[in-house]
């Protein structure tokens, strides 16, 4: 087992305070970062084969040399602590507990594309992290590890805490910068990417809150080292947020390549009163399910994909025996369809659509035709949008919906093999809310 690092000292108390960061070391990861050129600093976190945690795993060395060197504008970083995906927690712990590991992985990352002003964009529910990391910032900053002269050094830092207004498609990272300009979340078009003109058309990195924590270990052990905790194309540990079915739900840090099935029966303690496991989401709500038989798979990028799904933001959502896939299905197509933000027809109309159409079946009413329908419907808003909202709507759905078939065809007739079939109160209601309802 490879030793923690992000969570190695949650358990004590007072870990998001200045004073015990430093008392294990902390912003000395800093300090040797600022020891080195920008370029050094970020073929190091190319050799640690750092991908990012948060959804895309785009890697992140690669990421911050698209910054262009001669643009003559400054260029921003922008944390992305806008987390929004269903079943995905891991953010909010690491802001409550090492709000100092994102702030020294931040004073690197922004060091290494150059950049002198830093936003941290943080979702507008999140109450306490928003306390801890705007407490943090101030800590930091009188203590000189951010501000106008780090270390005493030439480089400076420039912090802004943001805050969202609960709009999950700000999790874009377009979509973010829209907000943080003061307008509304709407994703942009992309090219340009934001590395050469993102937030007020400057050059902008946008990195995750676990991406950016990363960042003083990598520069602490080593590149290739941390790349060694983790598996091939995947470098280092990973926060798996484990949720629904299991016996002890939680953060876990893991090294890349875990199998799924080991962290379900592993530190999870296995699926909830010895039921049998029928599905997961392995990824988040926006990737596709896998049946109980698909888990003896690597936690990896390519392992999944090889799936048809995607490690996304490593939050594992397990079902058991007792959950109705149909309730499962109409339950995340509510989700999307009330978060779209209504710039792409496809999404807009889609969403809606598929939502009302599983709410049918889910209340005995559809027809059996309506399950091809909902694919074609899926198949015509994946990747035909500004941004992967819609995708993340129609993967789940239409893995849900080709996998257990069964289950929606019991729902036509009337019953639920899980026991789940809807009353006619609730059924009216649900097809209220579907419609909008009480929003």
């Amino acid at each position: 087992m490879a030793e923690l690092l992000i969570t190695r000292h949650w358990g004590e108390p007072g870990s998001h305070t200045l004073a015990a960061y430093l008392a294990h070391g902390g912003y000395q990861a800093l300090r040797k970062a600022l020891s080195m050129t920008p370029e050094a600093v970020t073929e190091e976190v190319k050799k640690s084969v750092l991908r990012g945690r948060g959804g895309a795993r785009f890697p992140t060395g690669l990421k911050w040399t698209f910054v262009p060197r001669d643009s003559g504008k400054p260029v921003y970083l922008v944390v992305n602590a806008d987390e929004g995906e269903p079943g995905t927690f891991k953010d909010r712990h690491v802001m409550e507990r090492s709000p100092h590991m994102i702030l020294e992985g931040m004073a690197i990352a922004a060091h290494a594309i150059r950049a002198r002003e830093a936003f941290f964009y943080i979702r507008g529910e999140y109450a306490l992290p928003a306390e801890r990391v705007g407490r943090a910032i101030e800590e930091a900053e009188r203590a000189g590890y951010l501000g106008a002269s780090v270390f005493g050094s030439p480089f400076g830092l420039k912090t802004t805490l943001v805050r969202g207004a609960g709009a999950y498609i700000c999790g874009e990272e377009t979509g973010l910068l829209s907000s943080v300009e003061g307008g509304k979340g709407h994703p942009k078009l992309k090219p340009p990417f934001p590395a050469v003109s993102g937030l007020y058309g400057c050059p902008t990195i946008v990195n995750n809150v676990e991406t950016l924590a990363c960042l003083p270990h990598i520069m602490t052990l080593g590149g290739e080292a941390f790349a060694a905790l983790g598996c091939p194309r995947n470098g280092g540990l990973s926060l798996f947020c484990v949720s629904g079915h299991v016996n002890n739900p939680g953060v876990f840090e893991l090294p890349l390549g875990t199998r799924l099935r080991e962290i379900i029966a592993g530190p999870a303690g296995g699926v909830r009163g010895g039921r049998r496991l029928k599905a997961v989401l392995p990824g988040g709500s926006s990737t596709a399910a896998l049946t109980a038989d698909e888990t003896d798979v690597s936690m990896d990028c390519e392992s999944l994909a090889a799936l048809g799904t995607m490690l996304g933001s490593a939050a594992i959502m397990v079902m058991d025996e007792t959950a109705c896939m149909v309730r499962a299905a109409r339950v995340l197509a509510d989700f999307y369809a009330h978060e779209s933000c209504g710039q792409c027809t496809p999404c807009r109309e889609g969403t809606d659509w598929i939502a009302r159409l599983l709410r049918s079946i889910e209340g005995g009413r559809g027809r059996p035709e309506d399950l091809d329908l909902i694919l074609d419907l899926c198949d015509n808003m994946s990747g035909k949008t500004v941004c992967v909202l819609a995708d993340g709507a129609a993967v789940p759905v239409s893995s849900i919906v080709r996998k257990f078939r069964g289950e929606f065809l019991e729902h036509l007739e009337g019953r639920c093999s899980a026991g789940r079939f809807p009353g006619a109160a609730e059924a009216a209601a649900g097809d209220f809310a579907a419609a909008g309802g009480g929003r």
